[in-house]
């Protein structure tokens, strides 16, 4: 009987220990989307690109490369370098120059004049490199999201 309460209590005792350890925080992939899309005097657009850290754990996001496709036309390359750490389940928001197709930019005026009854879809997509606060390293997140842009009421050249 009193083996049997020694080996009870070894296994107790190890389970006590093992939960001590810190918990392991869940990571998921972010989602990107166009918070807004200004047209700039040159031509580029400046797009406010949202950035949602879906995991449990805070993310030191680096960089992301991926594309962006306006409608059903040819994407474009969305590329940009910069130092985000986005707390868990929470957003933050990074600024991106790109220089759209003749086609795009044509898109983009058809719909200007609609007010908010136009709408153009667009997809991003690509990879965002980023560090889990639990990990020593960065790593690839892959990311995609579709929504519409349309014109914004009373500020021309703004989509949401």
């Amino acid at each position: 009987m009193k083996r049997l309460l020694h080996g009870f209590l070894l296994v107790l005792l190890s389970a006590g220990v093992a939960a001590c350890g810190p918990a392991k925080k869940s990571i998921y992939p972010p989602t990107l989307s166009i918070q807004q899309l200004s047209v700039l005097p040159s031509g580029q657009w400046r797009l406010t690109v949202r950035i949602q850290n879906n995991s449990y754990a805070e993310m030191d996001f680096k960089s992301l490369d991926g594309q962006l496709q306006i409608a059903e036309l040819v994407p474009i390359r969305l590329h940009q370098t910069f130092a985000r750490d986005i707390p868990a389940l929470a957003g933050d928001v990074i600024q991106l120059d790109v220089l759209p197709t003749t086609a795009m930019t044509q898109a983009l005026q058809a719909i200007a004049g609609k007010g908010s009854a136009g709408a153009l879809a667009y997809r991003v997509s690509g990879r965002a490199n980023a560090k889990p606060e639990q990990e020593d390293a960065p790593r690839a997140f892959d990311f995609s999201g579709s929504d519409w842009l349309s014109p914004v009421p009373g500020i021309p050249g703004t989509y949401r």
